[in-house]
Formats: C-alpha cells, structure tokens, sequence
C-alpha cells in the first residue's frame, strides 16, 4: 500500500510537475527554483515538496544557496533531491524482481555472461528494428530517453565545446539487480544499449560506471574521430 500511497500523490498536477523538474535536474534543487520551473507560487511549492518528501519520492535537506558562509551569508535554505528508493505497483501482486535476482544468480554461478551478452545485444538490435545505427548523439538521447535511461549531453572529462560532449544517463533501469550482480547486469546492458545503437555508426556504447548512475557513456565512436 505504501508504494500506492507515493505514487497517488503525483495525481495532482503541480505536484507532479515539480516532482518532474526536480527529479531532472540531478541535484539539489531549491523551492525558489522549483516554484519558478512549475509556474507556481513558493508558498505553494513548498506545501507540494514537502508533501513530495513524505512520500518518499523526494529527499529533503538544507544548505546555503549562496555559496557563502560565516557572517552575512544568510540562512540555509530547504532544498530537495529525488529519492533513491524505487516505487512501483502491480495488480494483482506481481514479483518480477525476485525472479531477475535468481536468474542473475544462476547466470552468474554458471558462467552465462557470454550467452546473457549476446541475447541482450539480439534484444537490442530486435528494438531497433530495421532502422539504420544511430546518427549521433541528439538522437541517442531520444533514443535512451524512451527506455527510460534518464540521459543527459555533457562535455567529457579533459574536453571543450560541442566536439568534446558525451551522453550520461542519470538512472539505470535494472538498478535493483546490477546492485547485487554488478559485473554480469552492466556487461549486458552495454550488450543492449550496443544492439540499440547500432555498429558502425557515429555512436558507440562503452562503460565508464559512476557512481549513482547507468554504468553506460555513449560517446562519438573512435572512427568519427578527427
């Protein structure tokens, strides 16, 4: 009931738009910002984010904004975060989860990684269909935006400008299993996500773990280089 109960509380509009915004931006978020993202008022928005918070679906805490401290520097401000924890609801009771673990379990004890790689690179290529290898980095993150990845362009480490920028991904879709079986989950959704985007195109998949994110970087490949 509890998951229900969270996920209820996105019914309302606004609510759900600052619940959006937040979780978007991968950082700490403050209720002057949001209030101005969702078009509402602060009063209003913060009533909506603390609702948001005792949901669950929302982290609350408090630092200075502006970047000062000592003296002069103001009072901490209440700011938020998407909650780590996962929510979600099946009717009638469903536990798919327990099912991927023993099947991780299993793959792993007798050394499948190989046959898991290779039918996640299948199911890749079965998603993309008959289209061509993904044509750079916008469309990646279109393409990953529609199975959930969360992706974001950023300029990689060491880069500048446009030339140097890379598609990171903010959440991972099979996080609760790649948290117990982090070798054998990553190797197949880099599998996957090189099956989706295609050999041979401007794109390529590689891993490059983070902390907190997919384990994923999509990056121009190595042939487009000049």
């Amino acid at each position: 009931m509890e998951d229900i109960d969270a996920i209820a509380v996105l019914q309302d509009p606004v609510r759900r738009r600052l619940y959006e915004y937040v979780a978007a931006q991968g950082r700490e978020v403050g209720r002057n910002e949001a209030a101005e993202a969702a078009g509402v008022a602060r009063t209003l928005a913060a009533h909506h984010l603390d609702r948001l918070a005792e949901a669950g679906l929302l982290e609350s805490g408090s630092r200075r904004l502006t970047g000062r401290s000592g003296p002069g520097a103001g009072r901490p401000a209440k700011v938020y975060t998407r909650a780590r924890g996962e929510r979600s609801v099946s009717l009638p009771a469903r536990d798919y989860r327990t099912a991927a673990e023993l099947l991780a379990e299993a793959a792993e004890e007798a050394g499948l990684d190989a046959g898991l790689c290779a039918a996640a690179r299948r199911r890749g290529e079965a998603l993309r269909g008959s289209a061509a290898p993904c044509g750079g980095l916008d469309e990646a993150v279109e393409m990953l935006a529609a199975r959930g990845y969360e992706p974001r362009l950023e300029v990689a480490d060491g880069a500048e400008g446009a030339a140097g920028q890379v598609v990171r991904m903010r959440n991972c879709p099979f996080h609760a299993v790649a948290e117990r079986f982090p070798p054998l989950v990553c190797g197949m959704n880099l599998a996957l996500l090189e099956g989706l985007l295609g050999a041979g195109g401007p794109v390529r998949a590689r891993m490059d773990a983070r902390p907190g994110e997919c384990c994923v970087v999509v990056e121009p490949s190595k042939s487009n280089d000049h």
